[in-house]
């Protein structure tokens, strides 16, 4: 039986913030761009999140749910920083440390001694020493696995834990929303709706083969999520399995040209991001990402081994088909094989 801990920042840019200048303590802040530069919002504080406020929302649609929004620029170095130190306290407890990013990870304490072995006492320990050496709070969840690790972890948000021992995995699950399930969106949250699955408890009741003829593979996933069971283990080198370019601009790109003409240097940054990841040999895909001026977002993919900038240009024009209108924000990308496909990718390709 594993003990997964999944630790997770509160609010982690913007708890930096308020650290640094306690003046901020108190009001609504936000974390990232200006809004009349189209900027967006990193994170924000639970403050702000009291008026709706969320990461990913444009900063001018959190200007104008919250008049008096304090908007800070972010300082990713600093931020880099204080995740290192993190990671650090992490590493005291156990080798075993997974980072999902700078503010969170899985950590298999499994075989730590601390605490006599208890998963929710070294958690505690965890968050105490992150308050104390870095000033920031820190939310813990503890299971048996990943899935209800990172479940539990936002159970109790902000600055708490919470723990689902073995014995009540399924009491926990059976009234947990379907849509707290890994993959689980709006859209598939809506067909399991419709079969009157709305809780685990009620997808429980489907058998393996209705899912599978419904969702393909996801339906075997259904089925042991549901049920809790997640055989993961916390790995401590996460493969990268993409990469991208993308910009938002600050005036809508009117026109194909225009466009285009911003591809190229989207194309010329992705290559220069593939050599320093060192990852060329990997790229089996390549993606292109469109938003509208309207918000309407598209992507097209194709796939492929090369990055070469008329590649991105196809793709784009069959992304500009589907609504022909100016754009805000392009992304160019590529999704990459396992490593040990290295020897095989472009062995024969012909493709230029």
């Amino acid at each position: 039986m594993r003990k997964i801990i999944h630790c997770d920042c509160d609010s982690f840019y913007a708890s930096v913030e308020m650290r640094d200048d306690p003046s901020l303590l108190n009001l609504p802040i936000a974390v990232g761009g200006q809004p009349d530069k189209r900027g967006v919002v990193a994170t924000c504080n639970y403050n702000a999140r009291a008026f709706g406020i969320h990461s990913a929302m444009p900063m001018s649609q959190a200007v104008r749910a919250c008049p008096d929004l304090v908007i800070v620029p972010p300082d990713m170095s600093k931020y880099k920083t204080e995740s290192a130190k993190i990671q650090a306290i992490f590493r005291d407890f156990t080798d075993l440390v997974e980072p999902l990013s700078l503010d969170e990870a899985f950590l298999d304490v499994s075989e730590c001694t601390v605490s006599q072995g208890s998963a929710t006492l070294i958690a505690t320990k965890i968050r105490d020493r992150v308050r104390r050496e870095v000033g920031i709070t820190i939310s813990a969840g503890i299971a048996e696995n990943k899935f209800l690790a990172k479940i539990a972890s936002d159970w109790n948000k902000p600055d708490g834990q919470f723990t689902i021992p073995p014995g009540n995995v399924a009491d926990f699950l059976h009234s947990l929303p379907v849509e707290k399930l890994f993959g689980v969106g709006s859209v598939t949250a809506s067909r399991l709706h419709a079969i009157q699955a709305k809780t685990c408890g009620d997808l429980q009741r489907h058998p393996l083969t209705e899912l599978t003829q419904r969702f393909g593979k996801f339906g075997i996933r259904l089925y042991e999520l549901c049920r809790g069971i997640d055989a993961r283990a916390v790995k401590t080198n996460r493969l990268r399995k993409s990469l991208s370019a993308e910009r938002t601009y600050q005036r809508d790109l009117p026109d194909v040209k225009a466009c285009c003409d911003e591809l190229k240097i989207l194309v010329e940054d992705l290559d220069k991001r593939i050599s320093r990841a060192q990852c060329r040999a990997r790229i089996q895909q390549r993606t292109m990402k469109v938003r509208f001026s309207g918000f309407e977002t598209t992507t097209v993919a194709s796939a492929g081994t090369t990055t070469a900038y008329d590649t991105y240009e196809k793709l784009f024009n069959q992304a500009w088909q589907r609504q022909q209108k100016p754009v805000r924000l392009l992304g160019v990308g590529v999704k990459l094989a396992p490593p040990d496909h290295d020897a095989q990718l472009g062995l024969f390709s012909t493709e230029p």
